[in-house]
């Protein structure tokens, strides 16, 4: 008996994937890359916006092709979409066997010994259900970097937001269990571990009553071979001063910050349900920049949320003028069935959406390629992920400034002896907008 996946949407979304991977092995199943060879397809879907939907719903329907022209006798829905409208699903799409909700992951085997039975079933998942470090898991990251979610579930409430609704509220695994599982990673071979949750910075606050996630970090950099640990999903209400100091004194903590901020005018920052005004986000990104010397900032914004008006979308070009972020990612506002946002009067047009997303990525591109060509000249450390595919002699790779997927590369030229997962001294000669470029430096 074999399994094909297809994972989709974000990484807390592939840990689940590979947790689902892990028990279905334990079981005796035979994981296959090829859906033309598998019995079973399972498609952990994603529903975070309208073009995430669509995606899944197109995925599926392109596994279904796979029980007229390959073996497939049980396509699983599974994730985020069949959590949200599993009854739905099972009621529009007869290709789909069965719906495996968000937190129903450890029923994978249920689902698949009822299908291959002929029956069709939802199994939606226990809002307080997390993996631990005792749960089967196959990583298929490279095997040099893995991702840890240190929590599951969110408590803010964003207007725009449906994750709350999906993954339930938040719960986080404990230092110990999460350290438990980090080691193991390490002791197979992962030099980076990547923490996650919908909001890092709240972890710890159920468990111990306050944010622990510099309480975590000063655990992990105690196993002795990994190399970096970086902190995505940050959220400014949690950012504090210990945690700021934990990422400047301890050098296997990425100087990296992942700051999600979506508006920067005051009244859009209400609208949105967020907590924070743009003054005290403003203090803090001069705190985190004062003290963390060399530090990189990503964030996102969303243009053209209910009510946004011309002048207030100017305040958000002015912040990002200002402020000159290292990577920015824009986003078009994705109206969401049950959130507060979605009934807001003052929708705004997609033309426009589509005129403020490019204006803003357009502005971000030049200070991107300005704040590379600054790098000119520094020697950065650089995990090496492969080659390039056109130019054998140059390698592929990332340092502090670069998380996996989302950001973009250090080219190393000339460089014919580094392997994947080797850390190399680079020196960079060339900054572009989201790569540079760069030659290894002897011994």
């Amino acid at each position: 008996m074999k399994a094909g996946f297809v994972s989709l949407g974000c990484a807390k979304n592939l840990v689940d994937t590979e947790v689902m991977l892990g028990i279905l092995k334990e079981h005796g199943i035979e994981l296959t890359a090829n859906p033309g060879e598998a019995d079973i397809l399972i498609v952990n879907t994603c529903a975070f916006i309208q073009s995430a939907k669509e995606e899944s719903i197109t995925t599926v329907l392109n596994m279904a092709d796979y029980k007229e022209s390959g073996r497939c006798r049980s396509l699983i829905v599974a994730g985020c979409l069949g959590q949200r409208y599993a009854k739905l699903l099972l009621d529009e799409m007869p290709e789909a066997d069965a719906i495996l909700g968000i937190g129903a992951w450890h029923r994978i085997m249920e689902a698949v010994d009822e299908t291959l039975k002929g029956r069709r079933l939802i199994l939606l998942g226990e809002e307080d259900l997390i993996y631990d470090a005792k749960t089967p898991r196959i990583v298929t990251t490279p095997g040099y970097t893995a991702y840890i979610k240190i929590a599951e579930g969110c408590d803010n409430f964003c207007a725009f937001c449906a994750i709350p609704l999906i993954r339930g509220r938040y719960r986080s695994r404990t230092v110990e269990d999460i350290c438990t599982e980090a080691r193991r990673l390490v002791e197979g071979g992962a030099k980076e571990i990547n923490l996650i949750a919908q909001d890092t910075t709240n972890y710890g606050q159920d468990l111990y009553g306050a944010s622990s996630l510099a309480k975590l970090l000063r655990e992990l950099v105690k196993i002795e071979k990994l190399k970096w640990v970086r902190i995505l999903y940050c959220y400014p209400k949690f950012f504090t001063d210990e945690l700021i100091d934990v990422i400047a004194s301890e050098p296997k903590v990425c100087k990296y910050v992942d700051l999600p901020l979506q508006h920067a005018d005051n009244a859009m920052l209400r609208a949105m349900r967020r907590p924070d005004t743009c003054e005290e986000v403003e203090a803090l990104l001069q705190k985190i920049r004062e003290r963390i010397p060399g530090v990189s900032i990503r964030t996102t914004f969303i243009v053209g949320f209910p009510g946004e008006t011309d002048e207030q979308f100017r305040t958000l070009v002015s912040f990002v003028e200002r402020q000159r972020f290292d990577k920015v990612g824009v986003f078009t506002y994705s109206k969401e069935e049950d959130t507060p946002a979605y009934d807001m009067p003052d929708q705004v047009s997609e033309e426009v959406m589509q005129e403020r997303y490019h204006e803003l990525m357009s502005i971000q591109s030049k200070i991107s390629e300005e704040k590379n060509r600054e790098l000119e000249g520094r020697e950065l450390e650089v995990l090496v992920e492969g080659r390039d595919q056109e130019q054998e002699n140059i390698a592929g790779g990332r340092s502090y400034r670069e998380a996996p997927e989302v950001d973009g590369q250090v080219y190393v030229e000339g460089d014919l002896d580094s392997q994947p997962g080797d850390m190399i001294r680079v020196k960079v000669l060339q900054g572009f907008t989201y790569d540079v470029v760069g030659e290894k430096i002897s011994g």
